[in-house]
């Protein structure tokens, strides 16, 4: 078997598409829960604080930085501890393993359900119809 062919083969099973399009929704998923946090929450956070925004919160590890610059400008010039960064990044997280958290409880409550759902049994089979006519008619004969 050709390389090609093998990759073919791997490339288009239904596991690998399935993955492929979890990654990529996951991924625009993700820029949604990171523009909640940065453009909706934490500005709601810094407001509520006292007009504190968090991306430039920072504490500068090189004396060459002088006070009150933008984080990226700090950057620039040296090494900085961004704690505020950090802190965005962390709700960011816990936001998203919430939703991942919310959508698998949902998830499993709909294969509990599926499962505890009472099934009808199959329709007998032809061999299964004619067995019973065979041993009904053997319990009328055994009962004569």
């Amino acid at each position: 078997m050709s390389m090609m062919k093998e990759f073919k083969e791997f490339a288009m099973r239904g596991n690998v598409m399935d993955l492929a399009i979890g990654v990529i929704i996951g991924a625009a998923f993700g820029r949604i829960v990171n523009s909640v946090v940065n453009d909706l929450l934490m500005p709601l956070i810094g407001k509520v604080i006292g007009d504190v925004d968090f991306t430039n919160l920072y504490v500068p590890l090189s004396d060459d930085i002088p006070e009150g610059l933008p984080l990226e400008e700090a950057r620039a010039i040296g090494a900085v501890f961004a704690w505020g960064n950090f802190v965005t990044e962390v709700i960011s997280f816990i936001i998203l393993a919430f939703v991942i958290f919310m959508l698998v409880k949902g998830m499993n409550r709909l294969m509990r359900k599926k499962a505890a759902a009472p099934s009808t049994p199959p329709a007998p089979t032809k061999e299964e119809v004619l067995l019973t006519e065979m041993r009904d008619t053997l319990r009328q004969i055994a009962a004569k």
